[in-house]
């Protein structure tokens, strides 16, 4: 199985809202041999969204649950992350630099990405409804 990637509101239902995920989603998280990621891009997201007032969400509150032996691993973007951010298509409707930042990761490292944007479908990205 691909290792996931978690969008950022998966990556809250996750930590605070697991009821919100399916059974089939909560299951592959869980798996223990399936590794799970989650993009620092997600905290900057988080607090750029805190800050306009669209997130009730603190960073310390996510960062807390990110302990150690937690399952949830950090990744940090990089230069091949943003030559395929670079390279993906143009697209009025899915403006979302967040978005595809992480559907860009999720390329460029083969990973599953899980997600409840209807617009990750406009990328050739493998993705997972929550």
């Amino acid at each position: 199985m691909s290792p996931l990637l978690l969008d950022t509101d998966i990556l809250i239902w996750v930590l605070g809202e697991p009821q919100r995920l399916t059974t089939k989603t909560r299951d592959r998280i869980a798996n223990p041999d399936v590794p799970v990621f989650v993009n620092i891009v997600s905290l900057w997201e988080i607090v750029s969204k805190r800050r306009v007032g669209k997130l009730d969400v603190q960073v310390d509150a996510v960062t807390a649950q990110m302990h150690p032996n937690s399952k949830l691993r950090w990744l940090s973007p990089t230069q091949r992350h943003l030559y395929v951010f670079d390279q993906l298509p143009l697209n009025d409707r899915h403006r979302d630099p967040f978005d595809q930042l992480l559907i860009a990761q999720a390329i460029a490292d083969g990973m599953t990405f899980v997600t409840a944007d209807q617009n990750a479908g406009q990328y050739p990205v493998t993705a997972q409804a929550p």
